[in-house]
């Protein structure tokens, strides 16, 4: 019982505590930086073309409007959009690995050779 108070105690310590920058932080950072521009771009594209496959459907059916063809065209776009997003967010990851590789690489073989 009194080991898990002083755990507690010192973790709470450390996050008010001023905390040198690792080189682990900053491999932590670079593949960060590789990762977040794909994903949000698959977030938003994926949002927009779910809500405009959605505008499509609600036209096709008649909720918003009274237009089948319009509605389907609209709705095939929604498709399209939600269709190319996992190749698009996978060409994207890759190009951003195949950027940033070198610099990873390096990094994570100093880290690991002064562990040894």
């Amino acid at each position: 019982m009194k080991n898990d108070k002083i755990f507690l105690i010192e973790k709470i310590r450390t996050q008010y505590t001023e905390q040198e920058h690792t080189a682990l932080d900053e491999l932590k950072a670079l593949d960060r930086r590789v990762k977040r521009p794909p994903t949000i771009l698959a977030y938003l594209l994926g949002t927009a073309g779910a809500l405009v496959l959605g505008t499509g459907m609600s036209l096709a059916m008649g909720v918003i409007g009274n237009s089948m063809l319009l509605g389907i065209g609209v709705g095939l776009l929604g498709i399209l959009a939600v269709s190319v997003n996992y190749p698009l967010y996978r060409a994207v990851l890759n190009g951003r690995r195949g950027k940033y590789a070198p610099e990873i690489i390096a990094l994570s073989d100093k880290i690991m050779n002064d562990n040894q």
